[in-house]
């Protein structure tokens, strides 16, 4: 049987795929559940139209995440920490730390969109990455000095 998904479904397909699975399972879990829909032949006309709309805003996005991608990357962070006697840090810079200094930046972002590869637990220059669209990343320089 043939499938529209109307959902991105795992191990199936994006919003707009035609594929083909058992009847059981459009019957019994994807169409109860409003995930896909009958590939007839008007419902693929209606989807396409659809998914010509969704593109458009899609990219849109995308544009609009690359422009405040550009003006991100030109921010530099500077937090000043304490360190012991051996210029090591107490912990490390924690994702609100990093989010308040944005903030006196004038840049408001999601603390779910930080990208930290790996803790910053030492002092020197860390790229941060910001996740503003799923194809765009910015990044952030942060530098991480001693506390005078």
């Amino acid at each position: 049987m043939n499938i529209i998904l109307m959902e991105n479904v795992e191990k199936l397909g994006q919003v707009g795929d035609v594929v083909k699975v058992k009847e059981g399972y459009a019957r019994n879990y994807l169409l109860p559940r409003q995930l896909g829909m009958p590939a007839t032949t008007g419902n693929i006309k209606r989807i396409e139209k659809e998914k010509a709309k969704r593109l458009a805003v899609y990219e849109a996005d995308k544009k609009v995440a690359q422009e405040k991608a550009d003006i991100l990357s030109k921010v530099s962070l500077t937090i000043a920490v304490e360190v012991n006697d051996q210029e090591k840090l107490y912990g490390a810079i924690s994702e609100t730390e990093i989010l308040e200094a944005l903030h006196a930046e004038n840049h408001k972002i999601d603390k779910k969109s930080l990208v930290i590869e790996k803790p910053v637990d030492d002092l020197g220059i860390f790229e941060i990455g910001v996740k503003l669209h799923p194809q765009v990343i910015a990044k952030i320089r942060l530098w991480v000095t001693k506390k005078s």
